[in-house]
């Protein structure tokens, strides 16, 4: 089991940012987790990741029951993430090559000397995800999609055996949206891949390889469950709080306001 959560809460500032929710992820799903803005998708991601505590229920990811066993770093040194936020942290003067080599210690910056093994898997990673031909340019010269690209590589340095995209699209033109994709699923796809959760609130974005999709509104947990079974007219429409309608293209899901 990857995750589990039971009836979990959490309070802040007198308001439940979450409330009730209860998700399972077993080794080998990757999941899509769908929400608007404010639906609490961010504070469940930092709940996963060991940054917050649950007000109510039981959390355990990878194995680790939060309140009985270790987490923080211990945690974290297992899970891959990609966000907006992450990616300010970093120095915009270091090659694409330096940050990917920095995930191999999950640091920000690089400090150590890598070695020969951590080298290869770099470039290894440059390659599969497209970004090889400008290795060594500083980080502050990259587009955004160049930037999400490097920044995936670098989650992908640890072997985590949990990856999380934190709404990776933002930002980016139709062009780099769809190379971005095209790149987190052929990572997917892989043999050895690490259960991915992709955070978005575009229903156009969910991959085939996300054959589940939790949908969250206002902190709860509004469905769950098999991407085509919940992925319909009547759902979305409820889910969005307007008429929509819904197509699939290349086994992805559209969707318009009628």
């Amino acid at each position: 089991m990857v995750l589990k959560l039971r009836e979990v809460g959490l309070l802040r500032n007198g308001r439940w940012i979450l409330n009730q929710i209860n998700w399972e992820v077993k080794q080998g799903e990757h999941w899509a987790l769908l929400g608007l803005n404010g639906a609490g998708k961010t504070a469940l991601l930092h709940m996963l990741s060991a940054y917050h505590f649950p007000t109510t229920g039981e959390v355990e990811v990878l194995g680790r029951r939060f309140g009985k066993d270790e987490l923080g770093e211990a945690l974290r040194q297992d899970i891959g993430l990609v966000s907006q936020t992450l990616q300010g942290r970093f120095y915009e003067e270091d090659s694409a090559y330096q940050i990917i080599l920095s995930g191999g210690f999950a640091s920000i910056g690089l400090y150590a000397t890598p070695t020969d093994d951590m080298r290869e898997r770099a470039k290894d990673l440059l390659k599969e995800l497209g970004c090889f031909h400008y290795a060594n340019r500083p980080f502050y010269t990259l587009s955004q999609g160049e930037r999400q690209r490097v920044m995936i590589a670098r989650s992908l340095m640890g072997n985590p055996k949990l990856l999380i995209l934190d709404e990776p699209t933002n930002g980016l033109d139709f062009l780099a949206k769809e190379q971005l994709l095209d790149a987190v699923e052929t990572i997917g796809s892989r043999a050895n891949a690490p259960t991915i959760l992709y955070v978005t609130h575009h229903v156009d974005e969910l991959l085939p390889i996300f054959k589940q999709t939790l949908m969250l509104k206002s902190g709860e947990v509004f469905a769950s469950g098999l991407t085509q079974d919940l992925l319909t007219k009547q759902t979305l429409s409820h889910f969005f709080g307007i008429e929509v309608d819904l197509s699939w293209h290349h086994k992805r899901p559209q969707i318009w306001r009628c």
